[in-house]
């Protein structure tokens, strides 16, 4: 009996740990996995292109994933980025990039690369949606020959347009964040962590007191 009161004790501590424990970023939207071999379209200088995106009601984008081309080591440092009910709209602001990681060398030569934007971005969304992404910058610098920052073609069941062209296969990206339709319940509020901690505080001395009452 004394080994099923500890059992019980550690289960409920591992149980409210995880109930109090920070959310993770959702996938929000994902325009599939990067190809690397078939095309890719200019985001540098003088060149944009918007693909759209569905995410959940009461969705807050926070994150930005994307996979491009460029000449090995010319890594992304920022890109300008809009999020807008329609090709090419919403406001455009800097985003620097957090993280990149090389994918491999294709068959034309270029490094293909993946970059992550993770901070700067807050966009409140639900429903359909653009995300556009223009004027990139290296390293080297933010000029067409400088920069030369190619969206990798995927083919992905996004919408895609180039702003001189127009309408193109999708490109490479994931949008991740928060989403209220994954924590929402049918049976009530969902407690605030001090709540959870009052119950279980409250399991706890409970158990406790059988804990002494079984060793009288």
């Amino acid at each position: 009996m004394k080994t099923r009161i500890a059992s019980l004790t550690l289960l409920t501590v591992c149980c409210l740990m995880l109930a109090v424990a920070p959310a993770m970023a959702d996938t929000l939207y994902n325009n599939g996995t990067f190809n690397g071999n078939t095309d890719a379209w200019s985001i540098d200088y003088g060149f944009g292109v918007s693909d759209s995106f569905t995410v959940a009601s009461g969705s807050t984008i926070q994150d930005l994933h994307l996979s491009y081309w460029t000449a090995a080591g010319n890594q992304l440092t920022s890109v300008d980025g809009a999020f807008g009910s329609s090709s090419f709209g919403g406001t455009y602001n800097t985003y620097g990039v957090s993280n990149t990681t090389l994918l491999g060398t294709n068959n034309f030569g270029f490094a293909v690369y993946q970059s992550d934007i993770t901070s700067g971005i807050n966009v409140p969304w639900s429903g359909a949606g653009y995300v556009s992404l223009q004027n990139a910058c290296t390293a080297g610098g933010c000029s067409s020959g400088e920069a030369q920052i190619f969206w990798d073609e995927n083919g992905g069941g996004s919408t895609a347009y180039e702003n001189s062209l127009g309408s193109i296969p999708s490109e490479a990206f994931t949008l991740t964040g928060s989403s209220t339709t994954t924590t929402t319940t049918t049976t009530g509020t969902t407690p605030e962590p001090s709540s959870i901690m009052l119950f279980g505080s409250g399991i706890l001395g409970l158990a406790g007191v059988l804990r002494r009452k079984l060793t009288r």
